[in-house]
């Protein structure tokens, strides 16, 4: 099934667990080289503890994960910056992609994203990124990473019904501000995890 209209995907923070499911699955399906990650997961840590006088600890320690991929920007900084043009945004579905063909390795694109999407590939010498696996989709199958996790943490889908169902928060302490590329992401944040 082939959605129309911009594309996201919805990250519930507040149960994904860091097992990195999602980046290994993206890892194997697009065989993507040692170093190089399309998805990532992160983790947040934060926190120490209290010597009481009576001799005993109290902690106040938190943490927490957050997977993360290209958001498919509604004015993406990779576009704006490459200057070749292999990188374009699909019409029909908001997709960014990168054309291996014509990507001529400069890594502006690496440089430019604010969330780490483009990945330099020093074999290749040249950038790739998600493309929210459309080889997938074509065929009514979901995005590997989305299918992948087992607690369900990662949904995709129209943007507008994902922020009608989920909120609009896209940004938590940490992420650069949202309204630098617009990002199509929706995210249900850890109880642990600052808003800005």
């Amino acid at each position: 099934m082939i959605i129309l209209g911009q594309i996201g995907f919805y990250i519930n923070q507040s149960i994904c667990q860091g097992c990195k499911a999602c980046s290994i699955a993206c890892k194997d399906k697009n065989n993507i080289e040692v170093g190089i990650n399309f998805r990532r997961v992160y983790t947040k840590e934060e926190g120490s503890y209290v010597l009481q006088p009576n001799g005993g600890i109290v902690q106040n320690v938190k943490s927490y994960y957050f997977s993360i991929a290209c958001n498919h920007c509604e004015q993406p900084a990779c576009l704006l910056n490459c200057p070749t043009g292999a990188i374009t945004k699909n019409d029909e579905n908001g997709v960014v992609t990168i054309d291996q063909e014509i990507c001529a390795g400069t890594q502006l694109c690496v440089k430019a994203c604010p969330y780490g999407g483009p990945q330099y590939n020093k074999e290749t010498f040249k950038s790739n990124k998600c493309n929210f696996c459309m080889d997938l989709q074509e065929k009514g199958e979901d995005p590997v990473c989305v299918a992948t996790c087992p607690l369900g943490a990662i949904e995709y889908g129209p943007i507008e019904e994902l922020r009608k169902k989920y909120g609009d928060l896209r940004q938590i302490k940490g992420m650069p501000s949202p309204t630098i590329t617009k990002p199509s992401i929706v995210i249900t944040p850890h109880r642990d995890a600052k808003l800005v």
